[in-house]
């Protein structure tokens, strides 16, 4: 079964799916499969339903999230389906293990108290206090940012190139005032290097994901925030847009949401069901 799911991965990543997605269901599935080899099971075809169910409790026993069982069970699910695409096998065992029930905790919206308070506490950092400006004001997702590049910001024109990344597509995101100020501002100072990276550390490395994911949360403490991880500053950003009137459809296509019903969702926050059309400005939060 291992060989089957180093094939699995390998397809995966032929078919785009995102990093993080595949290093998820590689941990996800190696777990499954040290599980399995202590009841002596090591072929595919010898696995049943009630193994996995087995799994599921062990899981439920070893105290995993409600939330955590369910992507384990996705994972599961995906690797069984793929088997049998690849005709290893003629069903699956996962088909009838049912995902544990969960709510979805909603996104967290910042107030403007708060993120003005962010903005304090990041003041005399100017990197990230380019950093946490173009969260708030273009509502990039945290991957995006880490791989802008310096060839990428067009501050006459007002916009930044966004690059394929992963499943998502390429894009352009305008940029306002505040934005801009920021970004002159960081690369001002910003170390000399070679390096093309927009964000980059002390010696002209990029400054990678979990290092920008760290930086922010230890600001949101500073501030005195609660509660809120980097992803909120896209959440608010797309909320307060709505706020402001941008069209749904272009706000859709600004932020890279594939689908149009993934930004209607947040007209819950505004307590509505529909955005009324107007012009397309862009708000400074």
């Amino acid at each position: 079964m291992q060989a089957q799911k180093v094939q699995f991965i390998k397809y995966l990543q032929k078919n785009g799916r995102a990093s993080a997605t595949i290093l998820a269901y590689a941990k996800d599935l190696d777990q499954l499969l040290v599980f399995l080899s202590t009841l002596g099971i090591n072929e595919a075809k010898d696995v049943t339903t009630d193994h996995l169910e087995q799994f599921k409790q062990s899981l439920k026993d070893n105290q995993y999230t409600l939330k955590s069982i369910s992507r384990k069970l996705n994972s599961i699910k995906s690797f069984f389906k793929y088997l049998i695409n690849e005709g290893s096998m003629t069903a699956s065992p996962a088909t009838s293990v049912s995902h544990p029930k969960y709510e979805i905790a909603p996104a967290r919206i910042l107030s403007p108290l708060e993120y003005r308070a962010l903005r304090d506490s990041v003041k005399d950092d100017v990197r990230m206090y380019g950093i946490v400006e173009l969260l708030l004001q273009t509502g990039l997702r945290i991957g995006e940012l880490a791989g802008l590049q310096l060839q990428d910001i067009s501050l006459e024109k007002s916009h930044l190139k966004i690059r394929a990344y992963e499943s998502h597509d390429a894009r352009k995101v305008p940029l306002n005032s505040t934005a801009k100020q920021a970004i002159e501002k960081y690369v001002k100072e910003r170390p000399k290097t070679k390096n093309t990276t927009l964000f980059i550390t002390k010696t002209g490395n990029p400054f990678l994901i979990r290092n920008i994911r760290t930086a922010v949360n230890r600001y949101f403490r500073i501030a005195g925030i609660t509660g809120a991880k980097v992803n909120d500053l896209r959440h608010t950003f797309v909320v307060e847009q709505l706020k402001a009137g941008v069209p749904i459809v272009e706000l859709s296509h600004m932020v890279g949401h594939k689908r149009l019903s993934t930004t209607e969702k947040y007209l819950a926050f505004l307590g509505t069901t529909k955005a009324e059309p107007k012009k397309m400005k862009i708000a400074e939060l």
